[in-house]
């Protein structure tokens, strides 16, 4: 914990928790960025399960969104940062938290796995048939992942 309260102490950070207008803002700017982030992470994995947007290839779909998926992780994990730190004495115990945490570390696993195998490898997918297994256990997968994260970060207002 004294850790967490010389963090959330410095200057800047102590100011930013108790603004009126400048916490709300990022707050709601992070919320968005998880709403869109989400939508598009959706999207993409039920283009890769072959459940929907059919009429577009999987290159298409990935390639669309990348940019925008970038910019909106970019935005989400900078405003989180700053939320996460302004509060961290609240965030420290709390175990929501540290399971949000655990499985964004088990993002980037996935990512590191699936990134070269499937989602760099798209237009190999659409040239296939039948959609690989491999690239239906990365979009189930990818699914669980963000929902558990998405899931842990909306727990953490609950836990007292």
């Amino acid at each position: 914990m004294i850790i967490a309260h010389s963090i959330q102490s410095i200057g800047f950070l102590t100011e930013f928790s108790e603004s009126v207008l400048t916490y709300p803002i990022v707050l709601s700017t992070h919320l968005t960025c998880i709403a869109l982030f989400g939508g598009m992470i959706l999207m993409t994995n039920l283009r890769l399960l072959g459940l929907t947007f059919r009429s577009v290839t999987i290159t298409e779909m990935v390639t669309s969104l990348r940019p925008w998926k970038r910019v909106g992780g970019a935005v989400m994990v900078a405003t989180g940062l700053l939320l996460a730190t302004s509060e961290a004495e609240k965030y420290a115990p709390n175990p929501f938290f540290w399971a949000k945490m655990v499985v964004l570390g088990l993002i980037g696993v996935h990512a590191l796995i699936f990134r070269p195998t499937v989602y760099n490898q798209t237009e190999e997918l659409d040239r296939s048939p039948v959609i690989p297994t491999k690239a239906k256990i990365a979009a189930i997968l990818s699914l669980i992942l963000w929902t558990t994260m998405f899931t842990m970060g909306r727990l953490i207002a609950y836990w007292d």
